[in-house]
């Protein structure tokens, strides 16, 4: 009997994934609703940092760190934690819909196979080439219909440099090895992300905060429940040798935060929405279900 509910945890663990990765948009657009994307990121990844730098300080068995592996961490740092997250929020406070967003970079799958076949030499199949085809043309149904609606160059744009900058990063954490623990390696990606987000913000924004109850509770979401909890559940599932059926599990981040969206922030789908998210999706679980190792 034990066995089986430790099974049924294990089953609904990638369930739980989904479910708070997807949530990271919505969060996210609360928390631009109230504070400047930039200045927020700064804060975010500061505190992120701390907790990272206590779990490295106190659990990890080497804390040396070279300067190779603090360029490299760094790097990883601010196209992941920088120029991604900071395109997403940067596009969420110009008006794109977390809808939108979240299918955009959701994409990711889909281009880092095309750059892992130009960096790093790798054959994609005849499905992962009609799943490219198909998520590209699920998203350009709903960017039509978004600009049709309104959706401004400027928040598309940024949406794109977060969808290029998580495949790079990629690519550039596939082509590195790394001497630190894994809290290390974390603790350098957030304070590298935490700086540059603070020179962003005192180049071109005002500092302003309105600590209202929403901006709290979805500021304390993206650091305990996102940047700690969703990433230590990812960490678990390439650790158990789920890195095939983890991809996988991204194809369902734009539904989930249509139906989040929904619910929560009461953002509209249209026929178009609903169209391009099936066509998008399906197209991405393509990719990522024949994905080749990189």
């Amino acid at each position: 009997m034990l066995n089986k509910k430790v099974v049924h945890i294990f089953n609904i663990i990638p369930i739980i994934f989904v479910i708070l990765w997807s949530s990271a948009f919505i969060t996210s657009k609360i928390i631009v609703d109230n504070a400047p994307p930039f200045l927020s990121l700064s804060i975010r990844f500061a505190v992120v940092a701390f907790f990272f730098f206590l779990f490295f300080i106190f659990y990890s068995k080497h804390t040396y760190i070279s300067i190779k592996s603090f360029k490299n961490a760094s790097i990883s740092g601010l196209l992941f934690h920088g120029l991604y997250l900071g395109g997403v929020f940067f596009s969420l406070s110009k008006g794109i819909s977390a809808t939108l967003i979240a299918l955009i970079v959701s994409l990711q799958p889909i281009l880092t196979s095309i750059l892992a076949k130009i960096y790093l030499n790798e054959t994609l199949t005849k499905f992962q080439w009609l799943g490219i085809l198909l998520g590209f043309s699920g998203a350009i149904i709903i960017i039509v219909s978004d600009l049709i609606d309104g959706l401004t160059p400027i928040a598309f744009f940024a949406g794109i440099v977060g969808l290029v900058s998580s495949s790079l990063g990629i690519i550039w954490q596939k082509k590195i090895g790394s001497d630190l623990s894994l809290s290390g390696n974390n603790f350098l990606q957030a304070l590298s992300a935490s700086i540059f987000h603070l020179i962003l913000a005192l180049c071109f924004e005002e500092f302003f905060i309105n600590f209202s109850d929403d901006f709290i509770l979805a500021m304390s979401w993206q650091v305990f429940a996102i940047s700690l909890g969703a990433f230590l559940i990812l960490m678990w599932l390439l650790a158990n040798n789920k890195a095939n059926e983890t991809s996988t599990l991204f194809f369902l981040v734009p539904p989930i935060s249509a139906l989040l969206a929904f619910l929560i922030i009461e953002e509209t789908l249209t026929f178009f929405d609903f169209l391009g998210l099936l066509v998008s999706c399906l197209g991405v679980f393509m990719v990522s279900k024949f994905q080749i190792k990189i």
